[in-house]
């Protein structure tokens, strides 16, 4: 017992704070940059070009039939980004293709006459998304976007094993080589993991209230 108290020094905790600190950062860049690169994509996979279609649609299969480990391995190793830069590029990518869906989604909830009826009003189409559509369709794609944070969230434990990068996992394995018993190594496993669950949970609850005041908006 005395072994797994001398875990819980302010230094230890503060090593692996800052870990979880990357681990969010890097997960609030990629999807910031998502949402823009999903956004470009869903358009296109709407549009009337028959090319736009196509390479949207190409992307979107792309990365959703691949593994997120491939393309965490290709932005450090065949396109030799920094570490951070790699990180974030190959998440951007990654999720974009599910963003892009969600994005089609929430625009598909938006009824049709919403759209002719700011168009009758002399909006342009870039008006009509941008003040109309889009304020409306994010209401219904900001928990499925805040579900994607929490997966980005826990993808990022792939950055130590990949590139050696010090988010949450790989600060805690860091640690993890400077203590033997095996009760010291279940503890900062254990750490580890109420870190991941206390983010992701209090995420996972921002979803379930935002649902509910949604639905309670649309019945009342």
């Amino acid at each position: 017992m005395s072994d797994v108290a001398a875990l819980f020094t302010w230094a230890n905790m503060w090593f692996l704070l800052q870990g979880l600190g990357l681990t969010l950062a890097i997960s609030a860049l990629a999807i910031g940059c998502s949402c823009v690169l999903g956004t470009v994509v869903s358009a296109m996979r709407t549009s009337h070009s028959r090319v736009a279609r196509g390479l949207a649609t190409a992307y979107i299969e792309v990365f959703k039939n691949t593994p997120l480990l491939l393309w965490i391995m290709f932005t450090f190793f065949v396109a030799q980004l920094p570490p951070m830069g790699a990180a974030v590029l190959a998440f951007t990518l990654f999720t974009s293709a599910s963003v892009a869906e969600i994005v089609r989604g929430g625009l598909a909830s938006v009824p049709s006459g919403q759209y002719e009826a700011a168009r009758s009003q002399g909006f342009s189409v870039v008006q009509v998304y941008a003040l109309v559509i889009l304020p409306q369709a994010l209401r219904n794609m900001v928990p499925a976007l805040l579900s994607q944070f929490v997966t980005t969230i826990k993808d990022t434990s792939y950055l130590w094993g990949a590139m050696a990068l010090q988010e949450l996992m790989g600060r805690g394995m860091i640690l993890m080589n400077g203590y033997n018993s095996t009760a010291q190594i279940f503890a900062i496993f254990g750490i580890m993991a109420l870190l991941y669950f206390a983010v992701c949970f209090a995420l996972s609850q921002a979803v379930r209230a935002y649902q509910r005041r949604l639905k309670e908006a649309r019945t009342g």
